[in-house]
């Protein structure tokens, strides 16, 4: 019932077949980064650009959610890692003992080893995510007639 909803709400959206994938591509690509806050604007953005439906952009990012954000984040993660290479030692001097100070320079390199990787698989995923699922999109859409 929710899924023919959400599809009659598609087919009412207003522009183009290709104005509503590609801002529904637009949007998925926006939400699988873990820009939290700022997922709306940069689907919002990226939908301007590329001459696509707004509010289809805004919907789109909802592919990261509470429920799906530590999966997401963590294949992202896993897929920027493989591509980078697994450089990075870790924090060695926290290995579960009470360590008498934290070594700060290790924790800085770890968080960027995180962070790049993160965002590399973010990119990734986004790309093929959103050009997937609005070329899926446009298909359909091109195949589907509304119905006043």
């Amino acid at each position: 019932m929710r899924l023919r909803q959400g599809l009659q709400w598609l087919l009412q959206q207003e522009g183009s077949p290709g104005q509503r994938s590609r801002g529904l591509a637009a949007g998925v690509f926006a939400g699988c980064f873990p820009f939290f806050g700022f997922q709306t604007l940069l689907g919002l953005a990226l939908a301007s650009l590329l001459r696509g439906n707004r509010i289809l952009a805004a919907a789109g990012t909802w592919i990261s959610n509470p429920f799906t954000y530590v999966p997401l984040y963590w294949f992202n993660y896993t897929i920027g890692k493989r591509l980078l290479g697994d450089h990075s030692g870790g924090l060695n001097g926290l290995n579960g003992a009470a360590a008498p100070s934290v070594p700060w320079k290790e924790a800085w390199s770890s968080g960027w080893t995180v962070a790049r990787c993160v965002v590399l698989g973010s990119t990734l995923v986004g790309l093929a995510s959103g050009v997937s699922l609005g070329l899926l999109c446009w298909l359909w859409l091109r195949r589907t007639r509304p119905t006043p």
